[in-house]
């Protein structure tokens, strides 16, 4: 810190312009002036709370140590009296009013009755920032629909006259028990959409016996996650790789004191993808002459959202690095986003426990395949070669993306996947209803379960076989399938720029 000594909330509140802009948050003082131009978010937000504490708009949207992070030291001028910080004025506006009487308005979460309703809420009651956030994708936003769509072409071959009276769903996952296939997988910013974030899910995994996956730009600090964690509860951590390596190693190693069990890389980002729900919400929260300002220096700080706490990540992340975590963990290592099997074959070739065939929720490349497309080729693809089959303890097949019943996760199983990630839907369970709706999201999938096993006439996941499915329409991205009226009703299409002033509100 530069200064000793504790700031007065008045000579703080002097610096109150674009000259001099001076921030709290969390009890510390930050000059956060020649950042204003560079803030990926623009300027406005910070001028806003200029010379008084912005901690409240932080939270949501920034990992605990980003100012710290992207400041340099001598910008950290020290801790604040905030007994004689000014407090800021809140206006509730019309929209937030409107808002407000939609949460009233919530069905009980009894009347919930499959992940769809989760997100039918999420809608019409989260801020239009968060959910521009959480349900934006790449580009035209067709391998987000995709990633839905595809489970729609692989369809169920039931065997009959089987003792179903038990059955259970109960697998491993590196080792590691799970009461279901599937795992609480990465999502960022869980603050956006409730203010105890990621740890709904850590308390609710706990509950029902399932394993998280802390990601790297949690709401949340990572330590806080664990440490919400009960007594033998695994936890797998999502890794961004920094472009400095010795950060990256100190994560790494940290993860694993703490009792982490798997790290997961992701692969698949080396470069932001242009999500524009996301960047127009900045549009639109920006002043036109700030915009047209900061646009004279040639930043572009138009991602919203995401590009606010990613531009740490290493484009230049590449095979050779494989040795580089091999030589600082014990951790199993999984890619996490390889989208074909030459590099799953490779990520085989190279030692590692496994791959997640995912593509970021189609939050990255536009047009890339699904998951269970993908998991397909591997699977063919790698027994030809290696002469592998799956599900193989040695290297374990995941995939993400689409998921929102039981149906599409055993029908990745019976495809040779260990498990399933999911994502978006936790988190519009906690972003609708807190922890309690995520418990809820959780005894939903165990039921479809109990009863699509019995259906399908499996007793344990080891039956669940590939004669049980017809996937041989996997590849054909214009085969006509059933129209899914939940999953439609819930997108909301993408909008085109509009006339200032004229866009309606949910």
């Amino acid at each position: 810190m530069a200064h000793g000594k504790v700031l007065a909330g008045k000579k703080v509140a002097l610096h109150n312009s674009r000259e001099s802009c001076w921030i709290i948050i969390h009890g510390n003082v930050y000059d956060v002036t020649d950042f204003l131009d560079d803030h990926p978010g623009g300027s406005k937000i910070i001028l806003k709370y200029a010379g008084k504490d912005a901690t409240k708009e932080y939270e949501p949207i920034h990992p605990p140590d980003a100012i710290t992070t992207n400041l340099k030291p001598e910008k950290h001028l020290g801790p604040v009296d905030l007994g004689t910080v000014e407090k800021v004025e809140e206006v509730i506006s019309d929209a937030e009013r409107a808002r407000q009487a939609r949460i009233a308005g919530r069905p009980l979460l009894s009347e919930i009755l499959n992940l769809h309703d989760f997100e039918a809420v999420a809608r019409m009651i989260m801020p239009e920032r968060a959910w521009a956030y959480y349900s934006s994708a790449a580009d035209d936003e067709i391998t987000n629909r995709e990633n839905h769509s595809a489970f729609h072409r692989v369809w169920f071959r039931p065997r009959i006259l089987r003792d179903v009276t038990n059955v259970d769903w109960s697998t491993t996952i590196l080792g590691h028990k799970t009461s279901m296939p599937l795992y609480i997988t990465a999502t960022a910013l869980g603050k956006l959409g409730h203010p105890d974030g990621e740890l709904n899910l850590t308390r609710a995994a706990a509950k029902h016996g399932v394993i998280q996956m802390i990601p790297t730009l949690a709401s949340c600090s990572f330590d806080e996650i664990v440490d919400a964690a009960v007594l033998g509860q695994v936890q797998f951590l999502q890794l961004y790789v920094n472009k400095d390596r010795e950060i990256t190693k100190r994560i790494v190693q940290h993860a694993e004191k703490r009792g982490i069990k798997g790290l997961f890389i992701t692969v698949d980002a080396p470069q932001l993808g242009r999500r524009e729900k996301d960047m127009r919400q900045k549009f639109e929260a920006e002043d036109p002459s700030e915009v047209k300002q900061a646009g004279q220096g040639g930043v572009d700080r138009s991602q919203g959202a995401a590009r606010a706490i990613s531009s740490f990540i290493d484009p230049g992340l590449n095979w050779s690095d494989m040795k580089f975590f091999k030589s600082i963990t014990n951790m199993p290592l999984i890619l996490k986003g390889v989208q074909c099997w030459e590099d799953a074959l490779e990520a085989y070739d190279t030692g590692l426990a496994g791959v997640v065939l995912s593509n970021h929720g189609g939050r990255q490349l536009d047009f890339a395949r699904s998951g269970i497309e993908v998991l397909v080729e591997v699977v063919d693809k790698l027994k030809a070669k290696r002469g592998l089959t799956f599900p193989n303890e040695k290297f374990q097949l995941f995939i993400d993306g689409g998921v929102r019943r039981t149906t599409d996760v055993i029908k990745a199983v019976a495809l040779g996947a260990t498990a399933v990630g999911v994502g978006r839907p936790f988190l519009y369970a906690f972003s609708s209803y807190g922890q309690e709706g995520v418990e809820r999201a959780l005894q939903i999938l165990h039921d479809e379960f109990e009863m699509n096993m019995r259906l399908l006439g499996a007793r344990n996941l080891k039956e669940i076989v590939p004669e049980m499915v017809d996937a041989s329409n996997i590849h054909m991205h214009t085969v006509p399938v059933p129209n899914d009226n939940l999953y439609d009703t819930n997108y909301e299409r993408l909008q085109g720029a509009r006339i200032r002033d004229t866009r309606s509100k949910l």
